[in-house]
């Protein structure tokens, strides 16, 4: 048997070696499991007695090849490396669900990291469940056997003693107990970024990203926040983004339950291993409600980043935003107060396009982004402040600027002051058939209460069909209302910025009425936005006055 001989000097190093060894008598019980995701340590060697130095361990533990997870990651032919040394054949991809081999190359990578991510989770959730905690889950700690092809955690050296959970446990022992454990599941998460984000094992960009969560940023916001990074680095396409993309965003949603800023938030090893992420297709897994609205929100995303605004994807759009506000989670004062502070990126506006179109504009103007910032009012805790900023760039006449997107930077702000109170969104029953020949059912039609809106109706733009899928979440067609906020809006000013001062203020005028007619009006005349409808950490619906719905995506651009 091949194995490692690693000497241990000073009294610190021994603590460790000595530590390693007293958990492996804990784990020792089921030797097959321990020995699956474990470093096996063997024993230890005394120093001799005609030693000069006495001040020495060394231990003997498994020798799992000269890599380590990290290095393996760091290689350029990574992939087939690893897939040689796991054995993924059709018996070894089974554990994840999944018995398709080969395919595309995205396939492949998503296959090979539910493996290791599983393994490492089975790992962890046995040292658990044996009152341990690892403390020390980095890449450069994992190994590959080559043997029984499955991973290993590395040598137990400051695994620490979790609390037992009986009757007698008190409240600070519990908490004690769930800051270990969360700690633990925060580590898995940090090497799950690594692995299927290539990008992050760069130090500098990893510490970017780790900066971001000490912040105390809420990880829903992850896309949003690497996706500048990400396109920066591999403008083609990025595997890991499509990896984490696929199945509603599921990747991104068991990263963000792993990464949750309060331990009581983060999602434990055994509902891990039960994620749609690390399930394949042939295992069947009932979705909570949390992962099928983040799924939902998911697929609003990725139809407006396609930017293909046809009947057919208004239609869906429309479906998927209605399903949303039905399945808002946040229906109370204190919650939409907490969660509306911050940036929101305006992304899509279900009555008309957004940009340059096919007129001729003079002067012509690309809007770059819109941001809505809501902010606490210091003097009046019952209102909010709110700012309105739409980026843009003002193109020359006299250059090719379809090919060249340089020229004058401006800003156009709106500030406003809103109130916002608890309210009802009505659904009036839906109508029998039309008695016209070929007569079809009438679409639902919203009206507002009189205290958010008097005389005003709020027509909906679709009615939402079943799905089985989400039947038991969403409620009957036939609903009468839904908990809203009501908006309520107040000393607002507009103010145009421009880097350089053209001298002409007809000019000024022309460019002010080229960026109203590329934005909804909605964004300029908060007054218009009657009631808001969905919020969570990742997303915002407002709705307006005509019944188009606002949609924004939490920010974090500067």
């Amino acid at each position: 048997m091949r194995v490692v001989l690693r000497q241990l000097n000073g009294a610190r190093a021994q603590r460790w070696g000595h530590r390693a060894l007293q958990v492996i008598a804990r784990l020792i019980r089921r030797e097959d499991l321990y020995h699956s995701y474990a470093t096996c340590v063997h024993g230890y060697i005394l120093p001799s007695d005609g030693s000069s130095d006495l001040n020495c361990l060394t231990l003997v533990h498994g020798y799992y090849g000269n890599y380590s997870l990290h290095q393996w990651l760091l290689c350029a032919d990574w992939l087939p490396n690893l897939e040689e040394r796991l054995a993924l054949d059709e018996e070894a991809v089974r554990r994840v669900g999944d018995h398709r081999t080969g395919g595309p190359t995205v396939s492949r990578q998503m296959r090979l990291i539910q493996v290791l991510l599983r393994d490492i989770l089975i790992g962890v959730n046995y040292l658990h469940y044996h009152g341990l905690a690892h403390t020390e889950l980095q890449l450069k700690n994992v190994h590959i056997s080559a043997a029984d092809r499955h991973v290993k955690v590395g040598i137990l050296g400051n695994a620490a003693d979790i609390p037992k959970d009986s009757e007698k446990t008190s409240l600070t022992n519990l908490r004690t107990r769930d800051l270990m454990i969360a700690y633990d599941v925060r580590c898995v998460g940090f090497m799950m970024a690594r692995m299927v984000l290539r990008e992050l094992m760069d130090p500098i960009t990893f510490a970017h990203f780790k900066e971001y969560l000490m912040k105390r940023n809420d990880p829903a916001g992850l896309r949003e926040f690497l996706l500048p990074l990400l396109y920066t680095a591999s403008p083609s396409g990025n595997s890991g983004l499509q990896i984490l993309d696929r199945d509603g965003g599921a990747g991104w949603n068991l990263l963000s339950a792993m990464l949750a800023p309060k331990p009581s938030e983060r999602i434990s090893c055994t509902k891990a291993l039960r994620h749609p992420f690390l399930c394949g297709p042939r295992w069947r897994v009932e979705s909570s409600i949390e992962t099928t609205r983040w799924g939902v929100g998911s697929a609003a995303i990725r139809i407006v980043e396609e930017y293909i605004y046809g009947t057919q994807q208004r239609n869906r759009l429309a479906q998927l935003v209605d399903i949303l506000e039905r399945m808002n989670p946040n229906t109370q004062y204190e919650n939409w107060v907490r969660l509306l502070q911050g940036k929101w990126r305006f992304l899509y506006h279900s009555g008309r396009h957004i940009g340059l179109t096919t007129r001729q504009a003079n002067p012509a103007v690309l809007i770059s982004y819109a941001m809505l910032l809501f902010h606490m009012d210091p003097n009046r805790t019952d209102r909010l402040s709110t700012t309105v900023t739409v980026v843009f760039t003002v193109m020359p006449d006299n250059r090719n600027w379809r090919h060249d997107k340089s020229g004058i930077k401006g800003k156009l702000k709106v500030t406003a002051t809103i109130g916002l109170a608890e309210g009802e969104r009505l659904y009036p029953a839906q109508t029998e058939k039309d008695a016209s020949p070929g007569g079809k059912e009438q679409p639902h039609r919203l009206a507002d209460k009189p205290a958010i809106s008097s005389n005003k109706i709020v027509k909906a733009k679709s009615s939402l069909p079943r799905r089985k899928v989400l039947g038991r979440f969403l409620a009957d067609d036939d609903l009468k209302s839904l908990p809203v906020m009501r908006v309520a809006v107040d000393d607002m000013q507009i103010n145009l910025e421009l880097d350089e001062n053209l001298g002409d203020r007809f000019l000024h005028h022309r460019i002010l009425q080229e960026v109203r007619l590329q934005v909804p009006r909605e964004l300029f005349d908060l007054s218009r936005v009657v009631c808001a409808t969905y919020v969570d950490a990742r997303l915002l619906i407002l709705r307006s006055v005509s019944g188009d719905a606002l949609v924004f995506t939490r920010s974090f651009l500067k």
